[in-house]
């Protein structure tokens, strides 16, 4: 069973932003957040922004600095990296043959932000074995932290 990706308000804005700051060359970034059983369980505890080491309108890959540091993040935090997120800044938010070529990792998300519309358009993935499935995008509320004993929502 695949397990929708929730993002908050938030981490939606700090991906499409960054998209947005990437034009006119595609943009990149992960996801960091906990897996269970081998499996991300949805949750995005983090949106990564990162550089663009093809600095390409068409080809991204994620600059290997940001990659580590990433991987660092995701360590302290008891994390996974479990998903990479990019722009298409003319074409639909469907995986390219570049795209399902270039998918590292069975189990991460791969959200991907159009531009070819007004509006942005961004729509999530996993890709097995070059069989692209589409992912539904839930945006959630993050837990509410009151710090009166017993009061904090997880």
């Amino acid at each position: 069973m695949t397990r929708a990706l929730r993002l908050t308000a938030h981490q939606h804005r700090v991906i499409v932003g960054h998209c947005y700051d990437g034009l006119p060359d595609e943009a990149c970034g992960l996801l960091l957040g906990p897996m269970e059983r081998g499996v991300p369980t949805g949750v995005v505890t983090e949106a990564v922004p990162c550089r663009n080491a093809d600095a390409s309108a068409r080809t991204y890959t994620v600059e290997p600095k940001d990659m580590l540091n990433a991987m660092r993040a995701a360590e302290a935090a008891s994390v996974e990296i479990v998903g990479v997120w990019h722009s298409h800044t003319h074409t639909t938010a469907y995986p390219s043959p570049t795209d399902v070529r270039q998918a590292v990792d069975p189990t991460w998300y791969y959200p991907i932000v159009s531009f070819r519309d007004d509006a942005p358009v961004v729509r999530a993935y996993r890709i097995v074995d070059g069989e692209i499935t589409e992912i539904p995008i839930e945006l959630v509320e993050p837990p509410r932290v009151d710090f009166r004993p017993g009061r904090s929502e997880f």
